[in-house]
């Protein structure tokens, strides 16, 4: 607490006597604020521990800059941001917080491996992460200012990957998912098949399409299997990334300019980047 409040002092005296600070607004903040976060996901994919703890103080950095201009403009400060979050973290925990110790000033959890009473919607009985996930939408939908439907919330704004893998998750949430999940490979291998179709015939506005519903349903196979496609694509990314820069390290070393190397020359020290990554692996 006492890092927390020397914090919010440190922003006060910045937005005071910083020109920089003081001219920020939350669209001024915005992109930055997306920038932060990217960097934040890059620390956590790479498990760089050190990086994890410094890119964390730059996303609360602007968590706490919102909170002082809403204050500024009467609207709400850090500690309404705090109270809302704890209220919403009890209410949507039926199964750990007891009915009564929703709104109160400082409710504690029960005791470890107690459970919450039952009410009538069945929220306390949940002894699982599952059937918390799965309570967790109902929960949603009848919250003041909760989700109006299933998949209101989902952020629009989110990467189209990333998106796609949350409304199949809320979905299964529901219900709405596959009995058994091996179906799914005759959905991903139909979709491929009309994808080829519309490619033969030259349909740019059909293959787009058809696109998009071959990658949706790639998706949703790694949802069932508990693969995170999201993180299974930026793996790639990275190990393209790494190899192409093999590439282009050794031809600078063999006097070549990339554009007059033959594919089989790239694809051999490819291939070689290739094996001392499985060696560096072993």
């Amino acid at each position: 607490m006492q890092a927390f409040g020397r914090l919010l002092d440190v922003l006060d005296m910045l937005r005071e006597r910083c020109p920089w600070d003081k001219k920020q607004t939350n669209g001024s903040l915005r992109p930055n604020t997306i920038e932060e976060t990217y960097e934040l996901c890059e620390a956590l994919i790479h498990d760089d521990q050190k990086n994890i703890c410094k890119e964390l103080g730059d996303v609360l950095l602007h968590v706490c800059f919102y909170a002082k201009i809403g204050r500024e403009g009467g609207h709400f400060d850090m500690a309404d941001v705090c109270q809302q979050l704890a209220d919403k973290l009890i209410f949507r925990h039926p199964h750990v917080y007891h009915p009564s110790q929703v709104g109160a000033p400082h409710p504690k959890p029960l005791p470890y491996g107690e459970q919450g009473e039952a009410d009538n919607d069945g929220f306390r009985d949940a002894r699982t992460a599952q059937q918390v996930i799965e309570n967790w939408e109902q929960i949603k939908l009848r919250e003041k200012d909760g989700n109006k439907s299933v998949l209101s919330g989902v952020p629009a704004a989110l990467p189209a990957l990333i998106k796609a893998y949350r409304i199949q998750d809320k979905a299964r949430n529901v219900g709405f998912d596959w009995t058994d999940r091996k179906d799914v490979w005759k959905k991903v291998r139909e979709e491929l098949d009309e994808l080829e179709a519309e490619l033969e015939r030259e349909d740019r506005e059909a293959s787009t399409s058809e696109l998009g519903d071959f990658l949706f349903s790639v998706i949703n196979a790694a949802r069932l299997y508990h693969l995170n496609p999201d993180n299974a694509l930026e793996r790639t990314n990275l190990k393209f990334i790494h190899r192409f820069n093999y590439i282009e390290e050794h031809s600078i070393k063999m006097g070549k300019n990339l554009k007059d190397m033959t594919l089989g020359e790239m694809d051999e020290l490819w291939n070689e980047a290739k094996r001392l990554e499985q060696t560096s692996n072993e």
